[in-house]
């Protein structure tokens, strides 16, 4: 079996535009202006319910822009603006987040992501051979496909994420009931779904083959707070506060 090439760039690296001079002509960074800006409302309650979650709201970044790439279909510049404003942040900090991540798509994508694990696990078991076989079925579909470095789902080489469901092990034969299953709007080779295998624990009972949510606990005292939705969270203290420059902190402070 002949390895596939790694794509890299004239220059030899694999990013784009590492090399590219700094443009020093730009205006400095501006933090958008959320009276100005319009965000869908469950894109704005996304992002507040994840900025609830974390002591500095940069630690919600991730969701974020996440959210955004759910309501637009990919972290466009329109979408990191509406992000932007929410937590206060610049733009460019919220790009250099989004350009960061695999997840995260900064160029129109199609709708539906299939990221194969194409890692020694997974590679030894077949990997290459349905990532083939996974780009030709999904040639005329409105599916996204890519291979991947890791999935962390060793146990069921060869696997992939279908929008974000890990299914496996898989065949070159179940790239085209992915896209059948996509199509239909049911759920993807739920036979092969990891939340469905049995858990290898002794202990676990035997038709037990799906693992639940974890027993509800009641949050300390001392430390609950109220999340967005109105659910208590359990962590120390509420959101680091947005930060002002000096001459807005005192005119507020007047």
């Amino acid at each position: 079996m002949s390895a596939l090439p790694v794509p890299r760039f004239g220059h030899g690296s694999r990013v784009p535009g590492w090399d590219e001079a700094v443009d020093l002509t730009k205006p400095p960074a501006t933090v958008p202006d959320p009276a100005t800006t319009e965000v869908p409302r469950e894109l704005r309650e996304a992002i507040e319910e994840a900025m609830a979650k974390y002591p500095d709201r940069r630690s919600a970044a991730i969701p974020a822009l996440h959210a955004a790439q759910q309501v637009h279909g990919w972290c466009s510049p329109h979408a990191i603006q509406q992000v932007a404003a929410v937590m206060q942040l610049t733009p460019a900090y919220l790009t250099s987040v989004a350009t960061f991540y695999d997840m995260l798509e900064t160029h129109p994508k199609r709708k539906h992501d299939v990221y194969v694990c194409t890692n020694i696990s997974c590679s030894l078991r077949g990997a290459d051979e349905f990532y083939e076989a996974m780009l030709a079925a999904a040639k005329d579909a409105d599916v996204n496909v890519r291979a991947f470095e890791c999935l962390g789902a060793c146990d069921i080489a060869p696997m992939a994420s279908v929008d974000g469901e890990y299914v496996g092990p898989l065949t070159a034969e179940d790239a085209g009931r992915i896209i059948e299953d996509l199509r239909g709007g049911g759920p993807v080779l739920e036979h092969k779904q990891l939340r469905y295998r049995k858990c290898a624990d002794p202990d676990v009972a035997e038709g037990a083959q799906e693992f639940g949510p974890p027993p509800a606990q009641a949050p300390k005292a001392d430390t609950a707070v109220l999340g967005a939705a109105g659910d208590t969270i359990d962590r120390p203290g509420p959101s680091a506060p947005i930060e002002l420059p000096a001459e807005e902190a005192e005119e507020e402070g007047e």
